[in-house]
């Protein structure tokens, strides 16, 4: 079995509160663990707390170097740590209902730092919380894998084309619709084409997925009105193509994006939010979109965005963009404050 899809079990049984292997080491997420396999895997001894260089800041655990969080901490297992206060632990978000935590005392990683970083990056792919009981009992049947299968699943998927079909819409009536699985990831993912081919380079918008400005018409973000001035730009230039991209929040995932308003109603932007969470400020990766524009035969595009990141993502797989496209729409008093953290923070040209 290729190591991409020993990184999806994995990442299946995190979500279901099932512990794992990397490279030997026993690993059962914070997040979803209830007291049953907490238990199972504490024997014969407590195991120990796993957590995001970032969130060991806000602890003060570790130093911060070049404002850049350290990498992952181990936290020696004290006996008050049971299942409730871990989670308090692990979650910024309950900060002020649990504001006293401590003292602690750190372990070394040592050799296990590469499969400690593994177990973090795959959490938050899998969309919980980057923390851990680290070092239990799996038990024989958990998933086993390599910490390089985590580090190169971005680039592993086999995705291909699932689906497709007409979809007319408001914005234009000649469009079409066309659906990408990848054996590896259960996110499908989609692409809408827009008018038709006619020898230049499509207009292209990377949307990722938000259900609550896409859907229930948020006013925190612009994202909502983001997509629909991409479809209207499209059918007005004539051809172009929407890549749908199921990387809700940043690539933090719903529920984590939802932790990092509750964050932003306590005081902090939108990328000190995702940090204290123990995500980057963008956990994004374009290589699939990329992957998709090949699929579809289109290897140089008109970008439509704001956001260098997203160029320079596309040019590292192999997607020339011949030019960068703005994207201005959807401002408010509601957002004001996260349009300017894009801007002065993340690199955005608004």
């Amino acid at each position: 079995m290729s190591g991409g899809r020993d990184a999806a079990r994995a990442a299946d049984a995190l979500r279901r509160g099932w512990p794992i292997l990397i490279d030997g080491t026993g690993f059962l997420a914070v997040e979803t663990a209830d007291a049953a396999a907490l238990a199972a895997f504490d024997a014969p001894e407590a195991a120990d707390l796993l957590i995001s260089g970032p969130r060991a800041v806000t602890l003060k655990l570790a130093n911060q170097r070049e404002a850049v969080p350290t990498g992952p901490v181990r936290i020696a297992r004290q006996s008050w740590v049971d299942l409730d206060a871990a989670t308090a632990i692990a979650d910024p978000a309950l900060d002020l209902a649990h504001p006293l935590k401590g003292p602690f005392r750190t372990v070394g990683l040592q050799d296990g730092e590469p499969a400690a970083r593994a177990a973090l990056t795959l959490a938050r792919r899998s969309g919980l919380l980057p923390a851990f009981f680290v070092g239990g009992a799996a038990g024989e049947d958990a998933v086993s894998l390599a910490a390089a299968a985590v580090d190169a699943l971005d680039h592993t998927l086999t995705l291909s084309i699932a689906s497709r079909a007409k979809l007319p819409t408001r914005f234009a009536e000649q469009a079409e619709i066309v659906a990408f699985r990848a054996a590896e990831d259960a996110a499908e993912h989609v692409a809408l084409l827009v008018g038709a081919p006619d020898g230049r380079p499509p207009l292209v918008r990377l949307h990722s997925e938000c259900l609550t400005g896409d859907v229930l018409g948020s006013l925190k973000c612009d994202c909502g009105s983001q997509l629909d001035g991409a479809i209207a730009a499209m059918a007005a230039a004539g051809w172009g193509i929407l890549l749908y991209l199921r990387q809700e929040g940043r690539g933090i995932g719903l529920v984590n994006k939802l932790r990092a308003y509750a964050l932003q109603d306590q005081g902090f932007d939108t990328v000190d939010a995702n940090l204290r969470l123990g995500f980057g400020d963008d956990e994004r990766d374009f290589t699939v979109a990329a992957t998709m524009l090949k699929r579809l035969g289109q290897e140089e595009v008109r970008l439509l965005t704001n956001n260098p990141r997203k160029a320079a993502g596309l040019e590292a797989a192999g997607i020339h963009v011949v030019e960068q496209v703005p994207l201005r729409v959807g401002s408010n008093p509601h957002n004001e404050a996260y349009l300017a953290t894009k801007k002065t923070r993340s690199g955005h040209k608004l």
